[in-house]
């Protein structure tokens, strides 16, 4: 599911804090502005995943008329998107089965040396993929 909430930036020394007055609790910061965006919508998408997996009530946006009126001069606000599908697809750690095919000769050497196939195929996965 896909979220828009006002987020309020703060640039501080070298890097843009970022809180999310909504979401409580919610902060981050980045190193410069498009950093701290997404660094925003990392917080914003784990919170609400969180909540809806526990069934919580999702709060309702404020306005960024609401939330410019207490700001300091220091401040500026934003509007962030937070995609709690996507947030679940890169960091749901549940074991999914696959059926794959490899060749008999590499399968008898595999199971002689207890290779441990999962485990593997992972690893592999995640060089293949620039992961790592």
């Amino acid at each position: 599911m896909r979220y828009a909430y006002p987020a309020i930036f703060k640039n501080e020394k070298k890097q843009v804090l970022v809180r999310v007055p909504d979401l409580p609790g919610t902060f981050t910061y980045g190193s410069d502005l498009p950093d701290a965006v997404y660094m925003a919508q990392d917080a914003a998408s784990m919170w609400l995943w969180d909540a809806e997996n526990g069934g919580e009530e999702i709060p309702a946006p404020s306005s960024l008329a609401e939330i410019g009126l207490g700001l300091t001069k220091k401040e500026y606000c934003s509007i962030i998107v937070a995609d709690t599908d996507e947030y679940r697809r890169k960091h749901d750690t549940r074991a999914v089965k696959k059926t794959l095919s490899i060749p008999a000769w590499l399968n008898y050497e595999a199971e002689r040396a207890n290779a441990p196939f999962s485990q593997l195929l992972q690893e592999s996965l995640k060089r293949y993929l620039q992961l790592t």
